[in-house]
């Protein structure tokens, strides 16, 4: 029995309630484990995670129905894991962690539960590494959305240059809007701060430009992640 979860082959004949067992549990074991993953040192709804934990064992479970037909497996797998993203949109990790628990369910339900292991622990190690890491974030932390609000007498196309250049390594005019019959204008910028302990001080310097008018400094509002 045990011989066949280790098989060369990605088709057999018949399938033994007790194979099935095995192969249902190690696809919940290791998608518990990528589902752990994906929590570290990150927010993560419930339902998600919980998707994340028993996809492998869905998956796993197709492959064995259809008997080993990856083709008809994986159009129906994918199907199913693709529902979530017609209402909310998927950011990259998230899909990520989609195909990888396909990937992991795929290969225990072909019967190949000790190469599926292997790449759990292999690309979930990877991806738990680059999680507590600051990998790819060296470049993002310190961007900011700025909205300012001025009269409608000043013009507003250099009228913070010199602030910017003292606080931050780069800025963009991202939008333009009228405000209260046109006698305002909110201003919105995309900016890299220099030094975030400065921002007190960045933004004091432009209330005493604007007339203390509205100020908000945020982090930005573009998802990076998403895709």
């Amino acid at each position: 029995m045990l011989e066949s979860l280790f098989a060369t082959t990605s088709t057999t004949s018949s399938l033994s309630l007790a194979s099935m067992l095995i192969v249902i549990a190690s696809a919940l074991a290791l998608g518990l484990a990528l589902a752990w993953v994906y929590t570290l040192h990150s927010r993560a709804t419930r339902s998600f995670v919980l998707g994340i934990a028993v996809l492998p064992a869905i998956v796993a479970v197709v492959i064995m129905m259809v008997n080993g037909n990856v083709g008809a497996g994986v159009a129906v797998a994918g199907a199913f894991s693709l529902v979530r993203f017609r209402s909310a949109p998927g950011s990259a990790r998230d899909i990520s962690f989609i195909f990888l628990a396909m990937a992991v369910g795929l290969v225990c339900g072909m019967g190949y539960v000790l190469y599926a292991a292997i790449i759990t622990v292999a690309l979930g190690g990877v991806f738990a590494i680059y999680q507590l890491s600051s990998f790819g974030a060296a470049n993002t932390h310190h961007d900011r959305t700025l909205r300012v609000t001025i009269p409608e007498d000043l013009d507003y196309v250099d009228l913070f240059t010199d602030i910017f250049a003292a606080y931050t390594t780069y800025h963009e005019l991202a939008s333009v809007k009228t405000a209260n019959l046109g006698s305002l204008f909110r201003l919105t910028y995309n900016i890299g701060m220099s030094d975030t302990a400065a921002e007190k001080a960045m933004i004091d310097e432009i209330r005493c430009r604007n007339g203390n008018l509205e100020v908000a400094l945020t982090l930005p509002e573009t998802g990076k992640q998403a895709l």
